[in-house]
């Protein structure tokens, strides 16, 4: 991967946090009340979990047990690479599926994704169960020769959470990495996410750090 595209990368996420710091910005400046929640994301930033999941530790063996715990739950999910025709559907999901978690929330729109779907190192899920598409998982690599996967992005609609479609996903991501030889997986979740952060250490991720982002880490970055 070339210091280039990661850089854009890395400037694609600040932006979208920083829309939300300054939109929470802007409400304080016009009604002068903000909730509990956004005084404390102002005054102490987002702390986000960092997970991983070395390649190695995802055993057929344990592949077998997490399939045979969600075949009563969704058993006719069919998983499928997205095209960019794709992108209105993953962005109603992601905005729907959001709004139900327990994190700070700022609506993702098709530009944003579309340029994450332009770029040659990511990939995008889709899961269909009951003719309808639930969920998608976007798939990114990181580290200087691209040999960690990382789950930049997961969402299931609010009718199908709890069901297993996340692990659906979850085995589908790992599938994908395994084919292209990587060692690790990561993601990140926020601290009070507390269903995201379950179901993820029920997928064998180990925390091993965690990061802070800060309304001041963006007052300099104009892009």
């Amino acid at each position: 991967m070339s210091v280039k595209v990661k850089k854009r990368k890395f400037n694609l996420k600040k932006k979208t946090l920083r829309t939300l710091f300054f939109g929470i910005e802007e409400k304080k400046k016009e009604t002068g009340k903000l909730s509990e929640k956004q005084e404390e994301i102002l005054e102490h930033g987002l702390i986000y979990i960092q997970m991983r999941l070395p390649v190695e530790k995802i055993t057929e063996e344990f592949e077998t047990n997490l399939k045979a715990r969600i075949e009563h739950k969704i058993y006719n999910a069919k998983i499928r690479v997205a095209t960019e025709k794709d992108l209105e559907c993953v962005k109603d999901i992601y905005n729907r599926s959001w709004l139900t978690s327990n994190t700070p929330f700022r609506p993702i729109d098709k530009d944003t994704l579309q340029k994450i779907f332009e770029d040659p190192d990511s990939a995008f899920l889709i899961a269909k169960t009951y003719g309808t598409d639930g969920g998608f998982v976007i798939l990114d690599f990181e580290g200087e020769n691209n040999e960690f996967g990382v789950i930049a992005g997961l969402g299931i609609l609010p009718r199908f959470q709890r069901k297993g479609l996340g692990t659906v996903l979850g085995l589908a991501a790992w599938n994908y990495f395994k084919k292209r030889g990587l060692k690790e997986l990561r993601c990140e979740v926020y601290k009070d996410n507390h269903a995201s952060y379950k179901f993820i250490k029920g997928l064998q991720f180990e925390e091993f750090g965690r990061k802070t982002y800060r309304r001041e880490d963006f007052l300099l970055d104009k892009q």
